[in-house]
């Protein structure tokens, strides 16, 4: 139970050229193929999934060299049968695995009874051709608030490494895996699945995704979702750059009240500075000695933070992420199952695409400066510098189109105003930035993933766009989600769809 609950929380935290027309990807053939699509597995939860997969040329520039890649999808149908518009799904990383996607959708009715809707595990990662790092992980591995020249070394030297093990065992893929040559796979999919337009529904990275599906290929988008979304109009090195302040929000305002005012079944304080500072004295021990649970899992002050910071992203996941503290801190007794791995595909994704798409700005002095004054700042994930490894990348000549929203006919962007992994602040200005976007804001709110995960308003909206096609006329907001008492907690729809997959060997 608990390690299933640290695996996702993990899972979470570890987890941010030239336009090629139409006539060249149709010279390639390929748009000619069809795809077979069968019942995904006989797992319970899966009766209306349908997988298959289709083929790519590995690089787009080129795709008459005769390399190709497999691209694995999935599909949901209305049970009528009867299809009003296709709608494709990406759940973010960026670099994760998006076939038990359209599964949450199930339970709206009115988009999945009249929306094919597909899901897609982009190239590099789940059932496509998978990239790699060799299973080395330099995240979890040095403290990032010692700021100790010994360290530094240390931490500095891990993204280094990151950089070469994740170029190294990828190969020739790895230099291709980008948002460039991902979107054009899914414009290649909607040509072969005869759609003349598609729309398109994104979370997180997925957003920066759809916004980049816009720019290069705008008249064949439909409708666009965007929720919890990244400022994709700037770098990646941006983007996450904003992260901390965002953790920073919702953990002083959402999580460490909501753990205070149940402290009768956590144990861990009864005011917010209480818990802060249980956490404080948990995390300072475990600088000291790392803990060993039964199952031989080693909990170190990082996996520590890890495991909050992933809790952060939903409201049903707090009672889970404050029984993990309080057993890790010796509040609660243990119970655990027996471990699950998982391979990195995600991980050699995730830098590809950070690395690769946008230009790192920096080196380790400039690493080290600004991380010092991060820590500082943001004493939960301060120091979580994911785009470090790009300082050592050897990037390819990718020169992305910047999203403007021009030749886009609507957008509607979703957003929590205490996200925190994408804050606000960013989709703002990512809004100011896209034409013809309008942004729904969720007040008092902090999940990272909104649309399908019980906010009946936004719901309302989303589909009142998605599926009848009513651009709202200007900006509009929808109130929040109450945060639910122990016991009371849904759980991560997200999080149950990668269960579900891992389930299934995917």
């Amino acid at each position: 139970m608990y390690r299933k609950k640290i695996a996702a929380a993990l899972t979470v935290a570890t987890a941010t050229s030239l336009f090629i027309a139409p006539q060249a990807q149709a010279a390639t053939g390929l748009a000619d193929q069809r795809i077979t699509w069968q019942q995904c597995t006989d797992e319970p939860g899966f009766e209306r999934l349908q997988c298959g997969s289709f083929t790519a040329p590995m690089d787009w520039n080129n795709p008459r060299n005769g390399k190709t890649i497999s691209i694995a999808v999935s599909r949901t149908v209305p049970l009528n049968g009867k299809a009003k518009s296709t709608v494709f799904t990406n759940p973010g990383g960026p670099g994760g695995a998006g076939r038990t996607l359209p599964l949450i959708y199930l339970n709206r009715p009115k988009l999945s009874e009249n929306a094919e809707i597909v899901g897609i595990d982009v190239r590099g990662t789940g059932g496509s051709d998978n990239v790699t790092c060799g299973s080395y992980q330099h995240r979890l591995a040095t403290d990032w608030r010692d700021r100790s020249k010994a360290n530094l070394d240390l931490l500095y030297g891990g993204m280094e490494l990151q950089a070469k093990f994740c170029q190294s065992k990828s190969g020739e893929l790895g230099r291709y895996i980008t948002t460039e040559q991902t979107v054009r796979d899914l414009d290649l999919l909607r040509q072969v699945l005869g759609r003349k337009k598609v729309s398109w529904l994104g979370y997180s990275a997925g957003t920066w995704m759809g916004a980049y599906y816009a720019t290069y290929f705008p008249k064949t988008l439909d409708k666009i979702v965007l929720d919890s979304n990244t400022e994709f109009t700037v770098s990646w090195q941006k983007v996450f750059d904003n992260l901390p302040a965002g953790s920073e929000l919702r953990f002083r305002m959402d999580f460490l009240p909501w753990v205070a005012k149940y402290d009768n079944v956590f144990h861990l304080g009864k005011t917010a500075e209480e818990v802060r500072q249980s956490y404080e004295t948990t995390r300072a021990r475990l600088v000291e000695q790392p803990a060993t649970l039964p199952d031989g899992t080693v909990i170190t002050p990082v996996v520590l933070d890890a495991v909050i910071f992933g809790g952060l992203y939903s409201k049903d996941s707090f009672e889970g992420t404050a029984q993990l503290v309080a057993l890790i801190a010796g509040t609660l007794p243990m119970t655990l199952a027996a471990p699950k791995q998982y391979p990195d595909a995600l991980m050699g994704t995730q830098m590809s695409i950070l690395c690769n798409d946008t230009p790192f700005r920096g080196d380790r002095k400039s690493l080290e400066r600004e991380g010092n004054k991060s820590v500082r700042q943001y004493s939960l994930v301060g120091g979580y510098q994911v785009t470090g490894p790009c300082a050592w990348w050897d990037r390819p000549d990718v020169q992305l189109k910047r999203p403007n929203g021009r030749g886009v006919d609507s957008a509607l962007m979703v957003q929590s105003v205490r996200d925190p992994a994408t804050p606000l602040a960013g989709a703002q200005r990512a809004h100011a930035g896209f034409a013809n976007s309008r942004l729904l804001t969720v007040k008092d709110e902090g999940d990272h993933g909104i649309y399908g995960f019980g906010n009946d308003c936004v719901s309302d909206v989303v589909e009142s766009y998605l599926v009848d096609g009513v651009v709202p006329a200007r900006d509009l907001s929808c109130p929040g989600v109450p945060l639910p008492a122990p016991g009371e907690s849904k759980g991560n729809p997200l999080v149950k769809a990668q269960q579900l997959a891992a389930q299934a060997g995917w």
